[in-house]
């Protein structure tokens, strides 16, 4: 079983657990597939891409990795509500994609989650560690590079998450 599955099964049973002793969970629940919520996340998604072109060009720009990174979430928690989950922890939420594209529940670029999260083959910096350097640090500007590379991997996701939500 890869890395990505053993970790959904830790994911489902920890929301389980939570779920039933505390009524909340911060893990991975199974629900009914919900389109309409699948949508709002997806107009979440493009409001923070909006919102992150905007600090672009108002010399705010630390904060576009973050404006990124939630963006990229969001589009993804799409695809969860699509199929049934719903998601309280980012690491569960990158191993559920990751699985469904492994079992090609999903047709989903693997390229594109290797700039969300760290693999072993990955040399670049991912997206998440853009949005901790620049939230936690004290650089007040992204390079543009950096930010170009953000925007086209933002992008690039919502637009295959709106593929597979109305596939």
């Amino acid at each position: 079983m890869s890395h990505a599955k053993n970790k959904v099964k830790w994911c489902l049973k920890k929301g389980k657990k939570e779920l039933r002793e505390k009524g909340k969970h911060k893990g991975l629940v199974r629900t009914s597939s919900d389109i309409r919520k699948a949508r709002q996340h997806i107009v979440k998604a493009e409001h923070n891409l909006r919102f992150m072109m905007s600090l672009k060009d108002k010399e705010f720009s630390d904060w576009c990795g973050s404006a990124a990174f939630y963006s990229i979430y969001h589009s993804l928690l799409a695809i969860l509500a699509k199929f049934g989950y719903e998601s309280r922890n980012q690491e569960c939420t990158f191993a559920l994609i990751e699985g469904m594209a492994e079992d090609e529940t999903i047709s989903f670029d693997t390229s594109l989650l290797d700039s969300i999260i760290k693999n072993d083959s990955h040399e670049k910096e991912t997206i998440t560690e853009i949005r901790e350097q620049y939230q936690y640090g004290t650089k007040l500007s992204i390079e543009d590079k950096t930010y170009d590379e953000l925007l086209d991997a933002t992008k690039r996701i919502l637009g295959e998450t709106k593929r597979i939500i109305e596939e």
